[in-house]
């Protein structure tokens, strides 16, 4: 692996915009991942800039403080990709006239514009998301939604590329954004290798559902866990031991074999856990209608998900959120 880089001559442009109160990890997501994909390839790729209102110090979400290379307002083109960072500070930053109006002259400016997290209500508020389809962190989503209505929001997948803009979910799946733009411009081969250097998964796929993260296990056995994979991505499809055994390209018997083994459970059962899992998941932190819910996780009817719910916890879907809302369960981002 390349450890030196050479100069910039040739290197895409990324503006990373920051404000007081971004999440320190949206930044360096977004800035560590893309200086690795240089020093592996050996010569520098990107030239990355982060800007804040005024040049001003950022202090993030932590406390921590973070240098900026310029001013938001100054900034200009051409741009190869401007990144708008996430975090507390996120609705402070849409609401103001100077902050929004700067991001919508750089998006013009640039080949392709994303956000990471919250940033989203940044994109939203300079009108780039109208008519788009986009998602933020899972606890947000709804708010987005109801304080943008031209705006598609889908709070399931980790990211979403509409065109040449992208969104992408909670903090991290920042990660799983910049190797999908690595793979875009320089192949999979060294977005692969970036990925093991940062010893995270071999990039998820956008579509993979937020709430997977809390669901899924993380089975030993190759095999085992992409079926695992498959599952939490593809919930509101079908789910049957034979289609997830020619998924994985095994015999049904095998794959049955396989789950209790590495699982300690067969592949039917654990799709109906992990459908009601992430339906009580998404009933307790969100205000999603109990039918959408029961579409994105694969229920028939609403009636099938009452009757797992009712078997599982004694209670209704709405009696489920109910309780949950009454305890504060979910609420802290």
């Amino acid at each position: 692996m390349a450890t030196t880089a050479s100069s910039g001559e040739g290197a895409r442009r990324v503006v990373v915009v920051g404000y007081e109160g971004s999440e320190l990890l949206d930044i360096a997501c977004v800035t560590s991942t893309l200086a690795l994909a240089g020093r592996i390839a050996g010569r520098t790729l990107y030239r990355t800039e982060l800007v804040s209102p005024h040049g001003q110090t950022i202090r993030c979400d932590s406390g921590l403080e973070v240098h900026s290379s310029g001013s938001l307002q100054r900034a200009t083109g051409p741009i190869d990709t401007l990144v708008v960072t996430g975090g507390q500070g996120h609705e402070a930053a849409a609401a103001e006239p100077t902050v929004v109006a700067h991001v919508r002259r750089l998006a013009a400016l640039a080949r392709r514009t994303a956000s990471v997290c919250t940033g989203a209500t940044v994109l939203a508020a300079a009108g780039l998301l109208d008519g788009r389809r986009a998602t933020t962190h899972w606890h947000y989503a709804e708010v987005l939604a109801r304080r943008y209505p031209s705006v598609h929001v889908d709070p399931r997948p980790i990211f979403i590329r509409d065109g040449h803009v992208a969104t992408s979910a909670g903090v991290t799946s920042a990660l799983d954004l910049t190797l999908a733009l690595v793979t875009e411009d320089h192949g999979p081969d060294l977005a692969r290798v970036v990925a093991q250097a940062l010893v995270t998964y071999l990039q998820r796929p956008g579509n993979q559902a937020q709430m997977s993260v809390f669901a899924a296990p993380n089975p030993d056995h190759v095999l085992v866990r992409e079926a695992v994979a498959y599952v939490t991505a593809h919930l509101a499809t079908t789910l049957d031991t034979a289609t997830l055994a020619r998924h994985c390209g095994v015999s049904t018997r095998q794959l049955h074999r396989l789950f209790i083994e590495h699982l300690g459970t067969p592949p039917g059962r654990f799709v109906r856990r992990t459908r009601l899992d992430t339906a009580a998941r998404l009933l307790s932190t969100t205000g999603h209608p109990i039918g959408m819910i029961a579409r994105w996780c694969g229920f028939t009817s609403l009636e099938t998900l009452r009757q797992a719910f009712v078997a599982q916890y004694g209670v209704s879907p709405s009696q489920y959120r109910a309780v949950s809302s009454a305890l504060g369960v979910g609420t802290d981002c």
